[in-house]
Parts: C-alpha cells; structure tokens; sequence
C-alpha cells in the first residue's frame, strides 16, 4: 500500500513539473488561472523582500525558504507552504538549476470562500490563538498534491477550468481545513475573536506606518489590553508591532528610493525616520546593505530582482 502511494505521488510530482514548465517557460511568475500562480527559477537566490498574501503553495521540484520576524521556514516537494496573512517577508531559493530549476504553484486563499467552505462543512471557528500564526509549513499528503494536480490541469481546458476550477479551490481549501493545520486556516475568515483585532491592527499599521506608534492607543482602541495586544499581535505574526511598523517604513523607504528617486534622507523622512543615521543603520541592518548600495544593486538588476521584491513570493 505505501509503494503505491508512493509511486502516485512520484507520478503527480513528475507531472506536475511537466505541466509547470511547458506553461512557464521563461521563469518569474505566470497566473495562467485566476488565482493561480506559477513559479520558475532557474538558480538558488539571495533572499528578496515581498509580501505574503493568503496563499497555500506546493513544490513541484527544487526547494524555498521563507522567513518572518525571527522564524525560517523551508518548503519543498515533501511539505507545503499556508500563509493566513499579509505581512512583509523575506525568501529566497535553496535548491534551482538550469537543469533543475525551481517549480512552484500557489493558490490564493479569498477569505469569503474559506468561511464558505467552513459553514458548509460545519467547520468551527477557532476558539484560542494558540493556532493562529500567519505563515507554516507542513507535510504535503497525496489528496492535496493530487487537488492542486487537478487544476493545473485545468490549464490546458480553459472552458472547463471556468466551471470547475472554483470547485477545486473549495476542495483545496476543505482538505486544509480538516488537515494538520485546519485550525491555523480557520482564523484567516477572521469570524472573531482576536484574529479579528489583529487583523485591523495590521490593516491600521500598513495604513499609518509613517505616524508615531501608539500602541497603548491602537489596544484601547480594539478592547484590549496593553500587554494583550501585544502578546496576540506576536502570536500571530512572530513580530512585536513596532518590529512589523520598522519593516513596513523600510520597505516603503526602499521603494520610494528605487521608484520616485528619492536620496536616503529624504526617503527616511517620508516615512517617519527623523535621525537620518538611525535609518541607515535600521536599513543595513534589515537589507544587509547601505541604502546607496542596495539602490545601486538593485538598479543593476531592474528586470529581475526589482520586480519580485513587489510580488509575492511562492
């Protein structure tokens, strides 16, 4: 019995890079089926900056690593990836070659449909925070792999896929949902408790990223305690709030500097740096380079590294 599961995954595996690579020919990401996406990388790379959106991403060949606040986590064809929220990370590719390139495929998870799915299996909402961090990585059984196999399928049948791609998606996210981390999937409909405050706590940072922190202000404001806030806000996100405020402002500082031209001080400025040194230093210290530096790195490689650090990573 566990050689031929295993003969069916090796199957699903193989053909999954086959179909992967004859739809994304070039490399980058290509979205063939609404809300699924494609990955090709041909070489190991340095880590990129991105933002993580509700995704769940399997590995077809190759392997990834993805880091949030303090974690790492590395994905490949044994384990997939769920991420419930969306929140600046950092990732690069482990295992790519010309011969072996990296291979991935992600499908967007739209809360509307998770909460579907959850009433209509009679699914629970989640009760604690003990489960609800943003991004995990776990075992990829044969159902899921074989779920997502079905609508890359789809690619090739686009009159089909309009019909039945919606119906794979639901049964995608209704085997998380019963799966090893159901009860991480089920905060992201974000039906109450704290997810939810979290939740308007990270919308409300990614909207005034640039003003003072007022994190007493922001708690009282949700119903909550200081310490509280603070403690569900790490939970879930493995960032304090002022460490997610930091990396929102120096990520936007990045952009300012690569996309409108800004020099450093004024890009610092712009997003609530007053001590022009103290972002340098918070910048090196994130990027792992002076902010000229990086700028003049990234320049040098407009047509590759600079598009995905605004893209998701899978």
């Amino acid at each position: 019995m566990y050689e031929r599961t295993g003969h069916r995954d090796r199957a699903s595996r193989e053909e999954l890079v086959e179909r992967i690579t004859r739809v994304n020919r070039v490399g980058g990401i290509v979205e063939p089926i609404p809300g699924l996406h494609l990955n090709r990388v041909s070489r190991a790379s340095e880590r990129l900056h991105s933002v993580s959106m509700p995704s769940f991403c399997v590995v077809a060949q190759g392997s990834k690593e993805v880091s949030l606040g303090e974690r790492s986590y590395r994905y490949d064809t044994e384990h997939y990836l769920l991420t419930t929220v969306e929140l600046p990370i950092t990732s690069c590719v482990v295992e790519a070659s010309e011969e072996r390139p990296y291979l991935s495929a992600r499908v967007d998870l739209d809360p509307a449909l998770v909460g579907s799915v959850m009433v209509e299996a009679g699914v629970p909402a989640p009760r604690s925070q003990t489960d609800a961090k943003a991004v995990v990585v776990s075992p990829l059984d044969a159902d899921l792999l074989d779920a997502m196999l079905r609508l890359v399928r789809l690619i090739d049948s686009p009159a089909e896929a309009r019909v039945l791609a919606p119906l794979v998606k639901r049964e995608i996210v209704f085997r998380l949902l019963l799966g090893e981390q159901g009860n991480r999937l089920r905060h992201l409909p974000l039906l109450g408790g704290h997810s939810h405050r979290i939740a308007q706590a990270v919308e409300r940072l990614r909207k005034d990223f640039h003003l003072p922190l007022r994190i007493d202000r922001i708690a009282r404001e949700l119903g909550m305690s200081t310490s509280g806030f603070h403690d569900h806000f790490k939970a879930i996100t493995d960032m304090s709030p002022l460490q997610f405020q930091k990396q929102l402002r120096l990520r936007e500082a990045r952009r300012l500097m690569l996309g409108e031209h800004l020099d450093a001080t004024s890009a610092g400025f712009r997003v609530g740096y007053n001590d022009a040194s103290y972002f340098s230093r918070d910048y090196k210290k994130y990027f792992g380079t002076s902010p000229a530096r990086d700028i003049e790195r990234l320049r040098a490689n407009i047509g590759g590294e600079v598009q995905e650090v605004q893209r998701s990573a899978v």
